[in-house]
């Protein structure tokens, strides 16, 4: 399993109130999430009328195919009018996990 993650700093030139950055930032995660098939959520400066961090996450089973993805995602967001991006990190890792536990309910040892 490939995770693919990926933060976008945005900002948002000429807003004037939360309500107008929340209608741009809507639109952009609603589009994102329908074209992209990712999870995406405003994870940073909640309360700032002309900044945004966006965090993005994907699951593919090809670590090639998810990179393309998120920098596909990061030119659609880019093409926005009205956005800029400042700055963003991009991560894409083979999903290993760092410890495996036992489910506490798992009685029967499934």
């Amino acid at each position: 399993m490939i995770i693919g993650i990926c933060s976008v700093e945005l900002f948002l030139p000429g807003i004037t109130s939360l309500k107008e950055k929340r209608n741009i930032i809507n639109s952009i995660k609603a589009s994102v999430r329908n074209h992209f098939l990712v999870a995406i959520s405003e994870i940073d400066y909640l309360d700032k009328w002309q900044r945004c961090i966006l965090g993005i996450v994907g699951v593919s089973n090809d670590g090639k195919f998810m990179e393309s993805v998120l920098k596909k995602i990061l030119d659609n967001i880019q093409q926005k009018r009205g956005v800029e991006i400042l700055d963003y990190n991009l991560e894409v890792n083979n999903g290993v996990q760092a410890r495996k536990g036992e489910f506490p309910h798992n009685k029967n040892n499934i």
